[in-house]
């Protein structure tokens, strides 16, 4: 176990420090979306193809079509106080 803290009520993740290091955010299928690469666009250009539902589903296409695929996640800037000091995180959206 890494320690993580549990999710709260929204579904994502505070930032958290241990030891002076900030904790490792756990990715669900809630914050991470799956697309196959826009035909003719290479991995140092990528543009986005294809919306894949789930990772099982884009592990299988990938391999059957000899491409890479690319996960996104979407991040919101948003305000935590630890004790007196205020300070900016990164939150997972959920997918819509």
């Amino acid at each position: 176990m890494d320690g993580t803290k549990t999710a709260t009520e929204n579904g994502s993740q505070p930032a958290a420090r241990q030891n002076g290091r900030r904790r490792r955010w756990e990715m669900t299928s809630e914050n991470v979306r799956y697309f196959l690469p826009k035909t003719g666009t290479s991995s140092e250009r990528p543009e986005l193809g294809q919306e894949i539902k789930s990772e099982g589903e884009v592990l299988v296409q990938a391999f059957r079509s000899g491409q890479v695929f690319y996960t996104v996640v979407a991040w919101k800037a948003v305000p935590e106080v630890d004790g007196n000091e205020p300070r900016i995180v990164k939150q997972a959206l959920t997918r819509s």
